[in-house]
Formats: structure tokens, sequence, C-alpha cells
């Protein structure tokens, strides 16, 4: 049964909890709009999920239903607390108590190996001692699915994309300014975040959500977006390209030639003088290939 807002509040007051700002807690109240999510994410029973930031667990209620193995990655332990007595004997669900992130680039590599795992029916098992290097594990493919806090949303994303091509799909709840991210083709909006993930994932909006989506009701806006794991990356070293992206919008203000100099072979189709949010991704590509 779909949590309504008066449960969320129930469960957070019988321990004794309240929503966390510095965890970005903000629960999605709205039904219709989890809906939207489930219909854009198109599950099969079996489909592994990854949601970060389950709360209390409103969303991931929807995903079991649905049949998916749900590994859940919460920071706040005693979120964590609420979601073992809900979920703990359920046979599709693990839990990875902790950051998702470990650093600013890279995941944390106990949820690799949860996916690993539920793949393999292995709910909540650990991997020996001397445990396989995160390079080495083989990870099936996944989905993420989440209402993902806002401080994360855009490194998480973006690491996914471009290093763990295992994901999918990935169907976000981000702060609408971080979507308009993802998607923008220029403009004040593009960088090397909108680079990052359109290298390697077509994008797609979902829905909007106003804040009274919420509880508490945030200060923005918030949106949806769908991004699709393209067959191959649009180019053959997208590292390369997001490096190049992330040097010359730096200085997002000064010609491309200001940045990179005049010792550079600029191919046909590219001014010197542009500025980078002027540049198409297929231009980010050739140019990278000439520096």
């Amino acid at each position: 049964m779909a949590q309504s807002l008066s449960d969320i509040k129930s469960l957070l007051a019988a321990h004794g909890l309240r929503p966390r700002k510095r965890f970005g807690q903000n629960f999605l109240v709205d039904h219709n709009k989890m809906r939207q999510i489930l219909d854009a994410a198109d599950l099969q029973a079996g489909d592994t999920v990854l949601e970060v930031g389950p709360g209390t667990g409103a969303l991931t209620d929807w995903l079991l239903e649905a049949g998916a193995r749900v590994v859940a990655c919460e920071i706040d332990r005693d979120l964590c607390a609420i979601l073992r007595e809900r979920f703990g004997d359920h046979e599709n669900f693990t839990l990875v108590e902790g950051d998702a992130m470990a650093g600013k680039h890279a995941v944390n590599p106990a949820i690799a190996k949860a996916i690993a795992n539920a793949e393999c029916g292995m709910r909540n098992a650990e991997l020996p001692e001397q445990a396989t290097p995160q390079s080495e594990i083989r990870i099936p493919q996944f989905k993420l699915i989440a209402n993902l806090p806002y401080n994360i949303a855009s490194p998480l994303v973006a690491n996914l994309c471009l290093d763990h091509p295992a994901m999918s799909l990935a169907i976000v709840m981000v702060q609408r300014e971080v979507a308009d991210r993802f998607m923008a083709q220029g403009g004040k909006d593009y960088g090397p975040l909108s680079i990052s993930v359109q290298l390697m994932c077509e994008t797609e909006l979902v829905t909007h959500l106003p804040p009274a989506c919420f509880w508490p009701r945030p200060q923005v806006d918030s949106s949806v977006v769908k991004l699709t794991r393209r067959a191959k990356p649009q180019a053959a070293c997208p590292e390369r390209v997001v490096e190049l992206a992330q040097k010359l919008f730096q200085q997002r203000r000064k010609t491309i030639r200001a940045v990179l100099g005049g010792g550079v072979d600029y191919p046909a189709d590219i001014d010197p003088a542009a500025r980078p949010e002027q540049l198409s991704l297929a231009q980010f590509i050739v140019l990278a290939d000439a520096v």
C-alpha cells in the first residue's frame, strides 16, 4: 500500500525523527508523480534497481510491488532502521547503509557489490574478506530509479553515466536546474555535466514537480529526467571530451582560442573565437581529437 503523507509523518514520529536538511530530505508524497516514474522506467519483474535516498521507503514499496530487486542506499542511519523494519525480511530488498559516493568522483564500491550479489540471489551477503577489487566485479545491468538528494545528484549521475556501463537506464528526480543541465545543448545551462551525460545517454524530460509534491516543501522546483544509455558512446574516448569541456568551461566567458592557445589545428567547422557554450556536442568531440 502506497505511503501517504500521514504515514510518513507517523513513521518518523514513532522513531523520534524529523526531516533533516543536511541530508536534503524532502519526501515525495504525490502518488501520481510516483506512477509517472514507474511508467517511465518500464519495470519488468526481476529487474535490478538502484534506489539512492529511499527515505522511509515510499517509492521502494512501488518498486518491490513491481517485482524488482531493489538495492537501496541510505546515508541516514535512523532512516536505515525504518527501512530494515519495513523491508528487512523481503527477499528482493538489499540495504546499503552509507554515502552513495566515495569522494567526488567515485560511487561507493559497496553498491557495486550489492548489485552483483542481488543478481546472484545473495541478498545482504558480503563478499569474502579477500574481496575481488571493484574493477573486477561483474556488475549486471541495473536501473537507477530515485528521488535523488540534491547535494549528490550531479556527481552521482555523471559518474554512473561515464564509469558504469551496466546502468542501462536512469529515472531520476532532481532539482529542476540540474535537469536543465542534463539536457542543455547550449546556453547558460550547458557545461561539463551536460556533455558527460549526453555522451553516454539519450535524455528525455518525464515531468516537472512543484514544491507541493513534497514534504517538507523544498524552495525549488524539481524535474524527473529519463536517461537511456546509448548502444555505444558518442565518442571513442569520452573521458578526453569531458576533460576538454571542464577546461573550457572553467573559463566559459573566454573564447576557445584564449583558453587553448593558437597552436591548435582547429577543425574547419569550429570558430576559435567562439565560446564553449556555442559548441555542439559533436564539435566538442571533434575538437577533443584535434587537441
